[in-house]
C-alpha cells in the first residue's frame, strides 16, 4: 500500500497568517507538500505562483468562486438565474488553477433561497446544476482539469446548501455523463448525513475524485 500523502486546507488552517502566500510557505516549512484552498481570488496570483514555484508546494484544488457571500451566496452551479455568473467565475477559477498547475475544481452548488422549501426548488435547481456542470465539463476537459462536486453536510455546516448527500450527487453526476466530473467526499459530512460509511465508500468510489 503507497504512503498516506496529506495535503494542508490553508483556508482553515494557519489562519492566523492574513494572506495565503504566506501560508503556502508555512505549510511547506510544517512538511506538507500539497495545499488545497476555497478561495484563492482576493490574492495577487502572480504572488501565488512564486509561493507555489519556491517552496514546490503542489495545489491540488481550488473552489469556483462563491459568489455575493455577503448576500449569502456560497456558490452558483445549481442556482437559478446565476447562469452567467457561474460561467464567469468558472472562467476566473480556470485561470487561477492553469497558473497554479492545479488539477482540480470544486464545482460549487450553492445554497437554497431564503424563505423556500427544498421541495419546492430542487428539480429546478438540479436542472441548473446539470446544465452548469455539463458546460464546465467541456470546458475543463479542454484543460486537463477534473470538476468535482462535494456533497456538505445539511445538519451542522449548513442547512441550505443545496447538494447534501451521496445519493443526489451521484444521481446528479449520472445525468450529465462527463467522466471528467468526479465526486468529492468528505468523510466527515458523509457520516453525519448518511452514515454506513463503508458502504458508501465502496459504492462510489468508482466515480470518486477525491477524499478528504
Amino acid at each position: 500500500m503507497a504512503p498516506l500523502k496529506f495535503c494542508a486546507n490553508i483556508s482553515w488552517l494557519f489562519a492566523e497568517l492574513p494572506d495565503f502566500t504566506q501560508r503556502i510557505y508555512a505549510a511547506a516549512s510544517c512538511g506538507f507538500q500539497a495545499v488545497e484552498a476555497a478561495w484563492l481570488y482576493d490574492c495577487e496570483l502572480q504572488e501565488l505562483q512564486r509561493a507555489r514555484k519556491a517552496t514546490g508546494v503542489e495545489v491540488i484544488l481550488i473552489n469556483t468562486p462563491p459568489g455575493d457571500v455577503k448576500s449569502g451566496d456560497l456558490g452558483l452551479g445549481a442556482v437559478p438565474g446565476r447562469e452567467k455568473d457561474f460561467r464567469e467565475g468558472l472562467d476566473l477559477a480556470v485561470r487561477y488553477a492553469k497558473a497554479l498547475e492545479c488539477k482540480r475544481i470544486h464545482l460549487m452548488a450553492g445554497r437554497i433561497p431564503v424563505d423556500v422549501n427544498r421541495s419546492q426548488v430542487a428539480k429546478e435547481m438540479e436542472t441548473v446544476f446539470v446544465h452548469n456542470l455539463t458546460y464546465a465539463a467541456d470546458i475543463l476537459s479542454k484543460e486537463g482539469i477534473m470538476g468535482t462536486i462535494e456533497p456538505i453536510n445539511t445538519r451542522i455546516t449548513d442547512p441550505r446548501y443545496f447538494l447534501d448527500s451521496p445519493h443526489q450527487a451521484a444521481a446528479i453526476l449520472e445525468k450529465v455523463g462527463k467522466p471528467n466530473i468526479k465526486l468529492q467526499m468528505d468523510i466527515f459530512h458523509w457520516q453525519i448525513m448518511d452514515g454506513n460509511l463503508t458502504h458508501n465508500i465502496s459504492k462510489y468510489l468508482p466515480i470518486i475524485g477525491e477524499m478528504m
